[in-house]
């Protein structure tokens, strides 16, 4: 379970007012602007850790027509398998959640629409992996280690080679990447940011790290943060954002502090599926979900970034969130080529 998931449900949720959706663009783009639609029911298909504030889809029907469901599918793995064996009949309209770390694997089926939505010229460049606009960035995300600040016995690691040093014996915790996104994600950043990743993770195992199946076993098992003794761990770089929030007692600054040198990005993605009876509508929610309305409730909601430069961040954000200049990141073609003997190798130098 993503850390997003945990602390949405435990958030305050306000209610919105949804704000006006399209822009004017060329001929040759397809888009849902001028649109007619009736009163339908579309369903989003997404993962468990989906979160948003009650009446942003209530206010979406009060302007539109359209009523959206939510279906969860599990995690990011199992909705992209799902939606590939559905392929043509799918069990929804619109898909939410797939990454940059499983998209390939569903742009290589013909699960998908093609739609270039109109707010795309309000999201920068490097956000839209998908040349054929199958799948939208709605938004985004760094996974990086995270460590206790008055816990740890040396001062902070500096770089993602640092945690290998004796400094940090038994001091950090991560999630197994065949059964967890974050896992997957720190894996990925010890390829593209190791120049041997497979001696690394020898060196880790060497070094005593901790393996979970899942982030809230990590996090609230092993770490501090859930009376465990571990020092360091894999999570996100909006977790010290989520520890000032939801501090008891308040606190104003967080206890726990970001290894920058370690962050993979993840960018979630929207599409619209092939076989949908309601193709205009769809695309209607993919341009919602671009809107003010929708991208500023990503932060608290789902503690992930949005992608719009037009969307607001909230101040606990800006004042206590921590993003990289320069995330590691590896294509998504090379990670779908890749993954089944990465993650296998990865066994057998750290369970096996």
């Amino acid at each position: 379970m993503k850390p997003k998931t945990i602390f949405a449900h435990i958030a305050c949720l306000a209610t919105l007012t949804i704000a006006a959706c399209g822009s004017d663009t060329p001929d040759t783009v397809d888009t849902a602007e001028n649109i007619e639609v009736g009163d339908v029911t579309l369903t989003l298909v997404t993962h468990d850790s989906f979160a948003i504030t009650e009446g942003v889809f209530e206010s979406f029907r009060d302007t539109t027509g359209i009523t959206v469901e939510v279906l969860t599918s599990g995690d990011v793995g199992s909705l992209v398998s799902q939606t590939i064996l559905s392929e043509g009949n799918p069990v929804g309209d619109v898909i939410f959640g797939v990454d940059n770390t499983f998209m390939q694997r569903l742009l290589n089926s013909e699960a998908l629409e093609t739609y270039e939505s109109p707010e795309l010229t309000h999201v920068p460049d490097g956000f839209e992996l998908d040349s054929s606009h199958r799948l939208t960035p709605i938004d985004y995300g760094d996974v990086c280690v995270n460590y206790w600040i008055d816990a740890l016995d040396a001062p902070a690691p500096a770089s993602l080679m640092d945690l290998a040093k004796s400094d940090y014996k038994g001091s950090l915790v991560v999630q197994n990447p065949e059964t967890s996104s974050p896992g997957l994600a720190f894996l990925l950043a010890t390829i593209a940011g190791t120049p041997d990743w497979e001696k690394f993770w020898i060196e880790l195992r060497a070094n005593d790290v901790a393996v979970t199946s899942g982030w809230e076993e990590a996090y609230y098992g092993d770490f501090i943060a859930g009376g465990g003794e571990r020092s360091m761990v894999v999570s996100y770089a909006s977790s010290p954002v989520a520890e000032v929030i939801y501090a008891d007692p308040p606190v104003d600054s967080p206890p726990t502090g970001v290894l920058l040198d370690s962050c993979f990005r993840q960018i979630e993605f929207a599409g619209i599926l092939s076989g949908s009876e309601h193709v205009a509508e769809a695309q209607l929610l993919i341009d919602f979900m671009l809107s003010p309305t929708f991208q500023n409730e990503i932060p608290m909601n789902m503690f992930m970034y949005p992608t719009a430069v037009t969307a607001q961040l909230p101040e606990e954000f800006i004042e206590h969130s921590l993003l990289t200049d320069s995330p590691l990141s590896l294509s998504p073609a090379e990670i779908e080529a890749n993954r089944q003997q990465w993650t296998e190798r990865w066994v057998e130098i750290v369970l096996g």
